[in-house]
């Protein structure tokens, strides 16, 4: 009886490995052009969302503490204006530049305010500004620029939007 008794196989064949190794590799290639797309527009999308956190922080700068006029920079927006209360802006924007979901995050001041008073949150007098203008670069070829300015548009451009205090950028489309 005992010699009649087969041996029992486990495992699998280097056939049936390399099939299943072929076919995780022929699905990984196919797969691997949407996921990077998909990771390509979740960070578009968070450069649009920083620009508009950067445009409302300026205008309730402005309004609240800037004399109708904006902070020149995101180091200023992220300065509260007194202590214990709230910034103007999160602290993943507050410093000069900012980066961001693989973009870098500017504001460039227009024309200084001149007799503007201090603001709340430690401007010196007249260091204010007329206008502002804030961009999204990003580090990636392939990515969009965005930016925006004291006008609350968001503009969109495959190439560096130009600077412009006030209209829309040569060359850039608006997207809202």
């Amino acid at each position: 009886m005992i010699g009649n008794r087969r041996r029992l196989e486990c495992g699998f064949t280097l056939i049936e490995l390399m099939g299943v190794v072929g076919l995780i590799g022929v699905l990984s290639a196919i797969a691997m052009p949407g996921l990077l797309r998909a990771r390509m527009s979740g960070n578009e999308a968070s450069a649009i969302g920083s620009l508009r956190a950067i445009s409302s922080a300026q205008s309730a700068f402005a309004a609240s503490c800037g004399s109708g006029f904006f902070a020149p920079s995101l180091q200023l927006l992220g300065t509260p204006p007194a202590p214990g209360e709230t910034a103007y802006i999160g602290t993943d924007l507050n410093s000069d530049p900012s980066f961001k979901s693989t973009y870098e995050m500017t504001v460039v001041p227009g024309d200084a305010a001149v007799g503007a008073p201090a603001s709340c949150n430690g401007a010196a007098a007249g260091t204010v500004a007329v206008t502002y203008f804030a961009s999204a670069t990003p580090s990636h070829i392939g990515f969009r620029y965005f930016a925006t300015n004291q006008g609350g548009v968001i503009y969109q451009a495959r190439v560096a939007v130009a600077v412009t205090q006030s209209g829309t950028p040569g060359g850039a489309l608006p997207i809202q």
